[in-house]
């Protein structure tokens, strides 16, 4: 039971943990720091996808869903990832797109 405990606790901890440094990475002038961790989640997708066991009498569309299922499931980390970053850089742009216009207020 404690170590459950222990283990969901670390869990979360590296979770919003990734999280944190996902928002760090995606506010840095360069957009490719932001793109690392997505990079990772979708190199990572794919081992799991290459690690999948096919069995002989498994039919194609039997291996086509196992396939498809696995590479979606597996992309969601992607998925949020990118949804990190492609709303942290929006909102730089929109910031940026503010100042300019109060400085040209200001002239």
């Amino acid at each position: 039971m404690i170590l459950t405990t222990v283990t969901f606790f670390l869990v979360l901890v590296v979770l919003v943990g990734g999280i944190f440094l996902q928002i760090f990475l995606s506010k840095k002038n360069s957009k490719w720091f932001g793109l690392i961790l997505p990079a990772i989640a979708f190199l990572n997708s794919l081992l799991i996808i290459l690690g999948l066991a096919v069995y002989d009498g498994m039919k194609a569309g039997e291996i086509f869903i196992l396939v498809a299922s696995a590479f979606l499931l597996s992309n969601i980390p992607t998925i949020v990832l990118l949804g990190i970053y492609f709303g942290c850089r929006e909102k730089m742009k929109l910031r940026a797109e503010l100042e300019k216009m109060s400085i040209q207020d200001l002239k």
